[in-house]
């Protein structure tokens, strides 16, 4: 069992609702607005969190896909 799944809480600072999501810790620095408590190279977002750093990040994520085709 995973850390999301034993209900750890969301690691944006500030923000006490349960994780949904997992990322490493170079992915969730992609997004500079939010800031984050990282534990062992991995951020936890909740769900409204994740909506914001997909948002926030869309662009470096197809560029990122795109440079490996």
């Amino acid at each position: 069992m995973g850390r999301v799944s034993k209900g750890i809480s969301c690691g944006v600072q500030g923000c006490e609702k349960t994780a949904e999501k997992s990322l490493s810790e170079n992915k969730g620095k992609m997004a500079s607005d939010l800031s984050f408590n990282i534990i062992n190279k991995r951020v936890y977002l909740c769900r409204n969190h994740y909506k914001e750093w997909k948002k926030e990040t869309k662009e470096e994520r197809d560029n990122e896909r795109a440079r490996w085709n």
